[in-house]
């Protein structure tokens, strides 16, 4: 090895952040809401059930106020479709974060370790690497870095709950690391 391997090496080691958690439910579903807020397709998908939203409001007040006065039945029926579309957007990622939930929880503790050549997540079941250039963005939640890949779908994405580090520093150490490999969306 030479020196300026050892070198790298050693900047690495002491930059490295580990994390060590239970995956809950809370995570993964304030992960998937965190990659809608930061993705195009995210957004559109928001859009859209805002959207249809606003048409069903939109369709209740005519049917309120139309020229051969209120219909009931009508009125009915708008509302259902917005009390629909209303649990749609509250419902969709709480879904989502259960199944993945499923997936991940029979793995039990899961051990992550960020530094400069990427994350790396280990658990009984697996060990993935990921490098910077496969995660190349990243949202911060309150309890969560959501690490994204660079497609605009946001199809990969890594976890890492601010919990799983050992003192609240760390969370600053993670993020500052973050900041160098990653962008901030």
């Amino acid at each position: 090895m030479t020196a300026e391997q050892s070198a790298e090496q050693s900047a690495t080691t002491r930059e490295t952040v580990e994390l060590t958690y239970l995956p809950v439910v809370s995570d993964a579903t304030e992960a998937l809401r965190a990659r809608m807020r930061a993705t195009p397709a995210g957004r559109l998908q928001n859009a859209v059930l805002i959207g249809a939203g606003g048409l069903m409001s939109l369709a209740l007040v005519l049917t309120l106020t139309g020229p051969k006065g209120p219909s009931l039945g009508g009125a009915g029926i708008c509302l259902l479709g917005l009390v629909l579309i209303a649990c749609m957007y509250a419902m969709i990622p709480s879904l989502q974060g259960r199944q993945v939930h499923r997936m991940f929880a029979p793995q039990g503790e899961f051990r992550g370790f960020v530094d400069g050549s990427g994350v790396r997540v280990v658990s009984r079941e697996s060990d993935t690497t990921y490098r910077w250039t496969m995660l190349t963005r990243y949202a911060e939640t309150r309890d969560l870095f959501v690490l994204l890949t660079p497609d605009k779908y946001g199809i990969g994405l890594a976890v890492l709950p601010k919990r799983g580090v050992a003192h609240p520093a760390e969370v600053d150490r993670l993020r500052a690391v973050l900041d160098r490999y990653s962008t901030r969306v």
